[in-house]
C-alpha cells in the first residue's frame, strides 16, 4: 500500500512540475552580483526585477508571471556559459545580459551551438549592454538582439560633437584591455582624423579590466601629456575609480565618456568640480525625458535607491512584452519572429526599432554634460545636488551605420 501511494505521489509530481513551470516566464539574468562589477550588475538586477513587478501588475504575460533569476557570471566568460547552462538546465529558455562584450560573444556562440542541438527547446539571448560592433556583424546570430547602441554608433556621435568644439587640441584615450575597449580605441583615432585631423593623440593606453584599484598613475600620465580632453569607454568601477583619482590629483580636462553616469560616477565627477565638462553618450537622460518617463522614474527610485542607468532595459522588456502578446506564445522562435523590425516608443520619447539585418537597435542617441540642476531639473545622481543635462542629439535614422552580418536564419 504504501509503495502505491508513493508511486501515485511520483506520478502526480511528474505531471504537476511541468504545469506549475509553466504558470512562469523566467528570463536569466547573466551579469556580475559579486567582484568588481558587482555595483552595475547588481543595478542592472534591480531594474529587470522592478520591470517584471511592473509586467505582473498588469496582468503578465499571456496569463504567465514573468521572473528574473539572477545568475552571477563575475564578469567571466566561462563562468557565464556555466550559468548560461544552468539556465537551461531550469527550463529558462531567455536570458539577458549587459556588462563586457567579451561575455556576449561566448554566450552568443554558446546560444547558438546550443539551439543546433537542442530543436525545440531553443534559447533566445537578450543583449543590453554589450557594445563590441562585432556582435552584429561577422558574428551576428539569429539568436541575438541588441538594445543598446554598439560603441561604433556611439563614438560617430561623441566625436560628430567634439568637432564642433574648437577648445580640443589634445586628446588623451585610456580603455580597457579587451575587445570593446579596444574597439573603442581603435575608432576614436579614426574618426577623429576624418572629422578633426588638428587634434593631437597625446596618449593611449589600454589597462586591465576591473582589476585596477588605483588610477594616480595613470591620471599622472595624462597629467603629464598637457591633454585638454579624455575619451574613455571605461564602465564599472573602472570610470568610478579613475574618476576620482582624477579628482584627487586636480585634473584639468574635459572628458567624454561612455559611462560616467554609472554608480559612483556621479559622485566623483562632483569631487572633480568639473562642471559640465564631463559628457556622456546615452539613449535617454531624466531631466530631458517626457513627463511619463520622468514620472516612471521617479517611482523607480524611490523604490529601488538607484537611478535608471538602463532605460534600454526599459525598452528591451516592453518590447518582449510586445512581442510575447502579438505572437500569443514565449516560445524562443515566436519571440524572435516578433522582434524583426519591430517599431516601437522609446523610453525617450521618440521612435526605435530593431533592424531585422543584424538585430541591432537604432534610437535618439543623445550626448549630455553633467553640472548643477538647472532650475525645474528634477533628477540629481547620488545626492550630489548635480544632474545630467542635454548638449546633443542624434535622431536614430543619422545614428545608422552599415552592417556585414550575414544571418542565418532557422
Amino acid at each position: 500500500m504504501r509503495f502505491n501511494v508513493a508511486g501515485f505521489v511520483l506520478a502526480f509530481a511528474l505531471v504537476a512540475a511541468p504545469a506549475l513551470a509553466d504558470d512562469t516566464i523566467k528570463i536569466g539574468y547573466i551579469d556580475p552580483l559579486s567582484g568588481g562589477g558587482a555595483s552595475i550588475g547588481e543595478v542592472g538586477l534591480k531594474t529587470f526585477q522592478y520591470l517584471a513587478d511592473e509586467i505582473n501588475a498588469s496582468g503578465g504575460l499571456l496569463g504567465k508571471k514573468v521572473e528574473i533569476v539572477g545568475l552571477d557570471n563575475q564578469v567571466n566568460p566561462q563562468q557565464s556559459l556555466i550559468q548560461a547552462q544552468k539556465a537551461a538546465d531550469q527550463g529558462i529558455r531567455i536570458i539577458t545580459q549587459g556588462n563586457g562584450s567579451s561575455v556576449a560573444a561566448a554566450l552568443s556562440d554558446w546560444v547558438s551551438k546550443y539551439n543546433d542541438r537542442n530543436p525545440g527547446k531553443e534559447i533566445i539571448y537578450f543583449n543590453y549592454a554589450a557594445v563590441d560592433p562585432v556582435l552584429t556583424n561577422d558574428k551576428c546570430s539569429y539568436w541575438h538582439f541588441r538594445w543598446d547602441a554598439n560603441s561604433d554608433i556611439k563614438m560617430a556621435a561623441l566625436t560628430s560633437f567634439m568637432k564642433d568644439r574648437p577648445n580640443i587640441k589634445k586628446v588623451y584615450l585610456i580603455n580597457q584591455d579587451y575587445s570593446f575597449g579596444q574597439s573603442v580605441q581603435k575608432q576614436a583615432r579614426a574618426m577623429l582624423k576624418e572629422k578633426r585631423p588638428d587634434i593631437e593623440i597625446v596618449g593611449d593606453e589600454l589597462h586591465p579590466l576591473l582589476k585596477i584599484t588605483d588610477f594616480s598613475p595613470y591620471i599622472a600620465k595624462i597629467k603629464a601629456s598637457g591633454a585638454d580632453s579624455v575619451i574613455t569607454g571605461n564602465w564599472g568601477q573602472d570610470i568610478a575609480l579613475l574618476l576620482k583619482a582624477a579628482a584627487d590629483a586636480g585634473l584639468q580636462t574635459d572628458w567624454y565618456t561612455y559611462y560616467a553616469g554609472g554608480a559612483g560616477g556621479p559622485t566623483a565627477i562632483k569631487q572633480t568640480g568639473l562642471s559640465h565638462r564631463v559628457f556622456e553618450i546615452v539613449e535617454a537622460i531624466p531631466n530631458s525625458n517626457p513627463e511619463a518617463s520622468q514620472k516612471w522614474e521617479a517611482a523607480f527610485r524611490a523604490k529601488e535607491g538607484v537611478s535608471l542607468f538602463y532605460p534600454r532595459g526599459v525598452n528591451e522588456m516592453r518590447m518582449f512584452a510586445k512581442a510575447v502578446n502579438e505572437a500569443k506564445s514565449d516560445d524562443p522562435k515566436a519571440i524572435a519572429a516578433q522582434l524583426e523590425g519591430m517599431k516601437t516608443e522609446g523610453f525617450d520619447g521618440g521612435e526605435v526599432f530593431m533592424r531585422k539585418d543584424d538585430h541591432q537597435l537604432f534610437q535618439n542617441m543623445y550626448i549630455a554634460s553633467f553640472g548643477p540642476l538647472d532650475p525645474g531639473a528634477k533628477f540629481d545622481e547620488e545626492g550630489t545636488g548635480w544632474g545630467w543635462k542635454t548638449v546633443g542629439v542624434v535622431k536614430a535614422n543619422d545614428t545608422i551605420l552599415p552592417t556585414t552580418c550575414k544571418m542565418e536564419r532557422p
